[in-house]
């Protein structure tokens, strides 16, 4: 049988022919741009064809020479045209491939083919409808995403984009990051039927997990050569329990040649990563996320860390997964509660992402694989912009500062962690003058069961001191807010007024 073709998709400006060029050179392949065999075939420049025929004739040649050559491609790597996929023929015709969307900006793509003689990039308003309506073709027939970023990214995901057709329907977002990239692993039931693992065999699997997550999901992770259980709960991220845990890894003989596997939510992702980050100077770790929040925030980016008395997440590392398996079918065995916390991290991812996202959420639409899969990336292609917590990804700590504020004045144990970040979110919105996009969410919050109004029991300004110590402020200033121009339009670093912020949260417990 012929082998399958990596084949290359996205929109105008993302780089498909050049990308395809550094990957055929890599595998010392053929490489094939569609447009170019194209105007081969019409015998003159497509945006010629363009005008003489008009775009419909244009799309009847293209339908036939790009099914034409994905029926006859064995292996090699081809880059499609940008708006190829409107063709049934053509997307029936990838099923035996592996699709690769190479990920561009609007901005960004406007910027590299506004001079260019493309006939679909002349008109500025026209060309963002078209790169809004092709955003979701690109997604739903991808089995590869890779964020907007340096084309020599392709090469470093290389290896993990071979390994496609072992995964078993399994979605890969590749995460690039400065310090290394590492795949996403995405599909319902893949606990049951893993993706390819991103350490050799002889590579000791550990375990950490808490004690809850423990019965349902450790024994479904294969191999594992030791188990960790901790206590559940915010109360337990402290380096107390992190000290038992590099105990327990010491008396089991784990060295640099093993891994820990994280399996659970935030918390064991978090003080896993940290653990895993310091022990022996550092093992690799896979997160293995088994609740929404972790699902589609928490597991990807690196940020590893515990909380101290006086502050969320004081002490903790940049510490990059080796791969991140994500299972939706897990968030089965979370009790309402649960669920409903998470749906706080899944509102603000889509306020930061906007579009489809946003549209997908505001009209309650269901936590379903592909929203899961749409924060993810979210979530990949900021960090992809900023690893460090320099700038832009400073966007993700949207409702993060009071809601950390309220988990440390009440000891981690009065609001679940999804729980406080709902509470400020409405108080982010407050403070970004954006009313009725405040009492938008507000509905999306209490219909997913989360609270709208704060605990009367909890002292305003113990809240307002607990914003002054977050971990993003700087020198002797105030901290920076992120705030909401609309979705799709968060920004950060904002200095607010002390007054302002103190009102936003008394509203909370009016």
């Amino acid at each position: 049988m012929a082998s399958p073709a990596i084949v290359l998709i996205g929109f105008m400006g993302a780089g498909k022919s050049t990308g395809g060029r550094l990957l055929a050179n890599r595998l010392r392949a053929r490489m094939v741009d569609t447009d170019k065999v194209i105007e081969k075939r019409i015998g003159m420049p497509i945006p010629d064809y363009f005008k003489r025929h008009g775009e419909g004739a244009f799309r009847e040649v293209e339908e036939q020479v790009v099914t034409e050559l994905l029926d006859a491609a064995d292996g090699g790597v081809i880059a499609l045209g940008g708006g190829t996929l409107q063709h049934e023929r053509v997307r029936d015709a990838l099923h035996r491939h592996t699709v690769v969307w190479i990920q561009v900006g609007l901005a960004t793509a406007w910027r590299r083919v506004k001079r260019s003689k493309r006939p679909l990039a002349r008109d500025r308003k026209a060309f963002d409808r078209l790169y809004r309506e092709r955003q979701e073709v690109y997604e739903q027939v991808a089995d590869v995403t890779l964020p907007e970023a340096d084309r020599q990214q392709l090469v470093a995901a290389l290896p993990w984009i071979q390994r496609v057709p072992e995964a078993r329907g399994a979605r890969m977002l590749w995460s690039h990051v400065p310090s290394g990239g590492y795949p996403v692993w995405l599909r319902p039931g893949l606990l049951g039927d893993l993706p390819p693992w991103p350490l050799p065999d002889t590579s000791r699997r550990i375990a950490i997990t808490d004690e809850t997550v423990a019965e349902h999901h450790a024994g479904r992770v294969p191999d594992l050569a030791g188990l960790v259980e901790i206590p559940p709960g915010e109360a337990f991220k402290t380096l107390d329990t992190c000290e038992r845990v590099w105990g327990s890894l010491a008396t089991q003989g784990v060295t640099r040649s093993d891994h820990v596997v994280a399996i659970g939510g935030g918390v064991v992702g978090d003080l896993a990563g940290f653990v895993a980050a310091t022990y022996q100077r550092g093992v690799p770790v896979v997160q293995v996320p088994t609740t929404l929040v972790a699902q589609v925030d928490s597991a990807y980016g690196g940020k590893t860390g515990v909380d101290l008395p006086a502050a969320k997440n004081y002490v903790g590392a940049y510490h990059q997964p080796a791969a991140v398996m994500v299972d939706p079918d897990t968030l089965q065995t979370l009790p309402p509660v649960e669920l409903a916390a998470g749906y706080a991290e899944v509102v603000k991812t889509a306020l930061i992402a906007g579009g489809p996202l946003w549209d997908r959420v505001a009209a309650g639409g269901p936590v379903d694989p592909t929203t899961i899969l749409r924060c993810a990336r979210t979530k990949l292609q900021t960090v992809a912009e900023d690893e460090r917590d320099g700038g832009r990804r400073q966007v993700l700590n949207l409702g993060h500062t009071v809601g950390h504020a309220i988990e440390t004045v009440t000891d981690y144990r009065r609001y679940r962690h999804g729980e406080a970040v709902a509470l400020g979110l409405l108080a982010a919105l407050r403070l970004s003058g954006r009313d009725e996009l405040r009492e938008q969410v507000s509905g999306l919050l209490a219909h997913a069961g989360l609270p709208t109004t704060m605990d009367p029991a909890i002292d305003v300004d113990e809240v307002h001191a607990a914003t002054s110590r977050d971990k993003k402020r700087l020198g002797s200033g105030d901290v920076p807010f992120v705030i909401v121009e609309a979705p799709g339009d968060v920004r950060h670093g904002r200095q607010l007024r002390a007054n302002d912020v103190r009102a936003a949260i008394a509203e909370l417990a009016a």
